[in-house]
């Protein structure tokens, strides 16, 4: 119990850190290649922000624990909105983006809509990963179709000159470091996951939805608070709705993909249902708040209450 508990702190940790130095060494490769920021900013970032998650499904359902998976992303979404978004907004209110009015938002509240239309039938299944996965790609065209060269892709200054810096050689390096540790913790972290849940008789989706879904939101909460002090929280909400459109449309159908995995009922009318509240409490705040230009600390406050709410339940049940 010991060793498990371990693996999953030290799993969490390397993979927070592995992800970074990923993200970090695949757009410097890329940009060295001649990759745009922009492109690089709305595939490699914003997919790389989901790489915590992305690595944690696959290493799961590979090993026989889809349902874990599944609640890895699921839970991964209800953390960054109720959590990330919700302590962030506590911390500075949240400047709203025309552009994000248009887009972004739009398009996760589609595919919130899709996701739930894929898990009706208590099934994920092969041919659900594939409508998930087309969803994904036909986003990206459309985002960066509907982009301009002068946009970056949800990178700020910082990350642009760091990428920029990095030379050939070490980005490379950071490449092959960051996918390899990012393997090496994933299967760590899914092991002790796995071991905590059977030891208490818990079940792994549950694990799912809280140890995991918050180790692997981790980035986005620290990368969300460190930009808030800063005063550059421009870009926390588009961080957060990029990153769960990439969740649903990149991390959950990797279940599928592997072998369909059935789901329980509570995972569609909770975990989903709380998912698509939150997510349509976000939306709502946006537009309501969009000529302030803000979303300030009452609505921090409602959409960390809601996610507290939902730990509740979770070990009321558990």
């Amino acid at each position: 119990m010991l060793t498990a508990s371990l693996a999953i702190i030290v799993g969490l940790v390397v993979l927070v850190w592995s992800a970074d130095r990923f993200v970090l060494g695949a757009a410097a490769t890329a940009r060295h290649f001649g990759m745009s920021p922009l492109l690089i900013g709305m595939t490699i970032v914003s997919l790389g922000t989901s790489a915590p998650e992305i690595f944690v499904s696959a290493t799961a359902s590979l090993e026989g624990s889809g349902i874990l998976a599944i609640g890895n992303a699921l839970g991964s979404n209800i953390t960054n909105v109720g959590l990330v978004l919700g302590i962030t907004a506590l911390i500075a209110p949240l400047p709203i983006q025309g552009r994000m009015l248009k887009k972004e938002i739009p398009i996760l509240l589609l595919v919130t809509v899709i996701a739930g239309l894929v898990l009706q039938d208590f099934v994920l299944g092969f041919w659900d990963a594939i409508v998930l996965m087309v969803c994904l790609v036909i986003t990206l065209f459309w985002l960066f179709h509907e982009s301009n060269d002068q946009e970056i892709g949800g990178l700020d200054e910082e990350e642009v000159a760091a990428i920029e810096q990095t030379s050939t050689a070490k980005s490379i390096m950071w490449l092959v470091v960051g996918l390899g540790a990012l393997m090496i913790s994933a299967q760590l972290l899914v092991w002790g996951a796995v071991e905590v849940a059977t030891y208490f008789g818990i079940s792994e989706l549950i694990i799912g939805l809280t140890i995991v879904a918050i180790g692997t939101s981790l980035p986005e909460l620290a990368a969300s608070v460190a930009s808030a002090l800063k005063g550059h929280h421009d870009i926390a909400i588009g961080n957060v709705v990029g990153s769960n459109i990439f969740n649903l449309l990149a991390v959950m159908p990797i279940p599928g993909l592997v072998a369909s995995t059935a789901i329980e009922k509570e995972v569609l009318f909770r975990d989903y249902g709380t998912m698509l509240i939150i997510t349509v409490l976000l939306i709502a705040f946006v537009y309501l708040f969009r000529r302030k230009g803000r979303v300030g600390r009452s609505a921090g406050s409602v959409l960390l209450l809601a996610y507290a709410s939902y730990l509740g339940l979770l070990l009321f049940q558990a």
